[in-house]
């Protein structure tokens, strides 16, 4: 499995108000959610985003509230994976549950620029910068979770 985009950047600490901001969390819709991604921290995001494209984001990514609406909006809109060096553990875990790709790798995150073109092999953990050339190795998904994404989800990989 593999993702091919490119590069939205943002900074640390990046808390799921940011992704999704509480005044859209009275909607169940995933497109709703998608529309207003980002919306108070990139005003532009909505209209360069484009479907494969990948986010990156430095320490502490998803920090803050633990709903699964911040990756359901950031999937919803199109970025086909998350690249941080860290990751708040609860956006972790609602990220994987929802089949939304993402790995932890600081040195990819502290290389890859805005707008880079970035292909993620899921199988193999590497992460190429192919603006750059640079090659980063995150760690793979283990078999278990890449099931769980290629199925979209926790609950479809069930049945």
């Amino acid at each position: 499995m593999k993702a091919h985009g490119k590069a939205h950047c943002y900074g640390d600490n990046i808390d799921t108000d940011v992704i999704i901001p509480a005044r859209y969390l009275n909607t169940v819709s995933h497109e709703e959610l998608a529309a207003h991604c980002m919306e108070d921290l990139d005003k532009e995001f909505l209209r360069r985003v484009k479907p494969g494209d990948v986010m990156v984001g430095q320490k502490n990514f998803g920090c803050g509230s633990s709903r699964e609406h911040a990756p359901i909006a950031i999937k919803a809109c199109g970025i086909s994976c998350v690249i941080a060096a860290t990751f708040a553990r609860i956006f972790y875990r609602n990220a994987i549950n929802i089949g939304l790709p993402i790995l932890e790798c600081p040195e990819a995150a502290a290389a890859i620029s805005n707008g880079d073109e970035v292909e993620v092999d899921f199988d193999t953990g590497v992460i190429r910068d192919l603006t750059t050339g640079a090659v980063f190795q995150a760690q793979p998904f283990p078999p278990f979770i890449q099931n769980i994404i290629q199925k979209g989800g926790l609950i479809p990989s069930l049945f």
